[in-house]
């Protein structure tokens, strides 16, 4: 099958939702919905977040070089893309979302309650790129909700409910069912060339 070829663009599908919890020196605690997240590092455990410089996310984040993500569930949808879609300088995201903030272990920036998986982190760096800010962070403590706990103390992903973010097509989506698991192929594949 032949290809078509674009200019350059962000095509990743899908993205993760995280509603990033964060708050400044003297400022109430906001919430800001971003996608343009992942893990950097396995040892420090880091990971990184990209916020636009005219955020008031990106001011509050660079004031206290901290910041939480909460990862919602599927029923916290809506009010995840509320809080990507309004600014915390005139709106208390927490109280029009009927959302709680929840004491960190080790930032002074809240927990999102309702959400089943919380990161704690300290920013390390800011990278400037162009239209987005680039804050690499260490993970610095991680809360599960009890009900989701397995055996391992990890998360079991299907109680968590996470969901998706499909920039091409702006939709939000569920996760389905497990196709695999990291390793099965080990010694299957005829490999070419590696």
């Amino acid at each position: 099958m032949s290809k078509k070829v674009f200019p350059p663009a962000i095509i990743f599908n899908p993205t993760p939702v995280i509603m990033v919890s964060c708050q400044g020196t003297n400022s109430r605690p906001n919430i800001i919905t971003v996608s343009w997240a992942g893990v950097i590092c396995s040892e420090p455990p880091m990971i990184s977040i990209s916020i636009r410089p005219n955020r008031h996310s990106n001011k509050l984040v660079r004031e206290s070089m901290e910041f939480a993500l909460n990862f919602p569930s599927a029923s916290l949808i809506e009010k995840a893309d509320y809080c990507g879609s309004v600014s915390g300088k005139s709106v208390d995201k927490f109280q029009e979302a009927n959302l709680t903030p929840a004491p960190s272990k080790e930032i002074k920036s809240p927990i999102i309650k309702e959400c089943p998986i919380n990161v704690e982190c300290k920013v390390r760096q800011i990278i400037p790129l162009g239209a987005h800010d680039l804050f690499i962070a260490e993970v610095v403590a991680y809360h599960l909700d009890e009900d989701i706990i397995v055996k391992t103390n990890k998360a079991d992903i299907e109680k968590a409910d996470p969901v998706a973010y499909l920039p091409g097509t702006l939709e939000y989506r569920k996760l389905g069912a497990v196709i695999g698991t990291y390793g099965f192929t080990k010694g299957k594949i005829k490999e070419v060339g590696a």
